[in-house]
């Protein structure tokens, strides 16, 4: 397992600001179908033991418990669990959910015949540890699936426009949508993996008709967006600009009340 002991101030920090706010309405509003597209690409079947990185409340996870894996959901944030575990119940699925850390996760080496992580892992702070973390825990020949934002498409940019309000970030961490580069992803996984393939796509998103909707409902629900404002609280100034600045982008992506956000879906074979 690879060791974060040295940072759990960041890691603290990282669990409390997925907690704010309502994330699991973007995943059951907004991307609802971003966790059975991963769970189809990677080819999840009956009887696979699978584990979702970065499960959050089992956007990924709970399809492919539904699809009849063996499903452990991992994340750092209990209180995502919780709500998962209840929507699990409520579709009818059975998996295990387990509190995480994705940079050292608690799994011995080749535990799962699939590892997947839809819009998950990409925020761990520390890309390297992460990627290594992914292909210890998978078995030689098993798959590894992820689902990225890139950093040209919506939700990159709207990491962009929240970057000069937001404070510094901790030494060492990385920005998340670098893993929306394949580029990127290659150079974290290496000879490691073979067969690996990465497809540009977009979502449409149809829940908002206006930018100043969007970012009205990611003020409220998406834990970063909350954690920027929280830090310009003292600062009435900045908050109208970085108010400005996020339905400006909003109203340049919205055509006919549709927007396109676009992700990277990564596949790869763990080499034996």
């Amino acid at each position: 397992m690879t060791d974060t002991t040295t940072t759990p101030d960041i890691k603290a920090k990282h669990r409390a600001m997925w907690a704010l706010g309502d994330y699991p309405a973007v995943a059951t509003d907004v991307i609802p179908a971003l966790g059975p597209v991963l769970v189809r690409a990677t080819g999840i079947g009956p009887g696979e033991k699978v584990l979702d990185v970065g499960a959050g409340s089992g956007n990924a996870a709970i399809p492919a418990a539904l699809a009849g894996a063996d499903v452990t959901a991992s994340d750092l944030t209990p209180e995502l669990l919780d709500v998962g575990r209840a929507e699990a119940e409520a579709a009818g699925a059975t998996l295990a959910w387990e509190v995480g850390d994705a940079e050292a996760l608690p799994y011995e080496d080749a535990t799962f015949d699939a590892v997947i992580s839809c819009v998950g892992v990409m925020f761990a702070p520390h890309h390297r540890p992460a990627a290594d973390e992914l292909v210890r825990v998978t078995r030689p020949g098993g798959r590894i699936g992820l689902l990225s934002w890139t950093p040209e498409g919506f939700i990159g940019q709207m990491f962009a426009t929240m970057k000069p309000y937001a404070p510094p970030p901790p030494a060492g961490a990385q920005p998340p949508p670098l893993w929306g580069d394949e580029a990127h992803v290659r150079e974290l996984l290496g000879d490691r993996v073979t067969d690996l393939t990465a497809t540009r796509t977009e979502l449409e998103v149809d829940r908002f008709a206006t930018g100043a909707e969007f970012r009205d409902f990611f003020k409220q629900c998406y834990g970063p967006t909350i954690a920027v404002y929280s830090s310009l609280a003292a600062d009435p100034d900045r908050v109208a600009a970085l108010d400005q600045a996020l339905a400006d982008l909003g109203d340049r992506h919205v055509s006919g009340g549709v927007m396109r956000w676009e992700y990277l879906l990564v596949t790869a074979t763990v080499a034996g």
